[in-house]
């Protein structure tokens, strides 16, 4: 079981189905410190006012370990439109209201977040596992 993460934005999203019509449905998205969690709504179209038991309990989750960048943005009547490339190659598109500040850079600053801090835990791991192998006495003076 894993310890509840910080959430850091919750709301709604439109997501490009990947069937062959690219429906647009809409998805409550929650930012957390470890990726986006998408849950589908049952039943309705999913709009703001849908209560919180509407939405399915099952989530699809993008992890930011799997996520290589936030790409391909652009602006159209009223939305912004993004595409999440994961490690593998595969696209994800997005899609939402232009108003206040856009899940795309809330979404790219966070994984950014998460790349830097990776990369820290790396240093770190390595400075320890040197350091580890530097007391073995090789460098004593004889």
């Amino acid at each position: 079981m894993s310890l509840p993460t910080k959430v850091m934005r919750d709301g709604l999203l439109e997501k490009r189905s990947s069937g062959l019509l690219q429906l647009w449905k809409k998805k409550r998205c929650v930012l957390t410190e470890e990726g986006l969690r998408l849950h589908n709504c049952k039943g309705s179209s999913g709009g703001a006012d849908v209560p919180s038991s509407a939405w399915g309990s099952k989530a699809k989750e993008l992890r930011f370990e799997r996520m290589a960048t936030v790409d391909c943005v652009e602006y159209k009547r009223g939305l912004v439109y993004f595409t999440v490339v994961m490690v593998t190659g595969k696209e994800v598109d997005f899609r939402c209201p232009q108003e206040g500040t856009a899940w795309n850079a809330e979404i790219a600053l966070a994984l950014v977040r998460y790349k830097n801090l990776q990369a820290v835990q790396t240093g770190r791991n390595r400075h320890l596992y040197s350091a580890h192998l530097g007391s073995t006495g090789e460098d004593e003076e004889l």
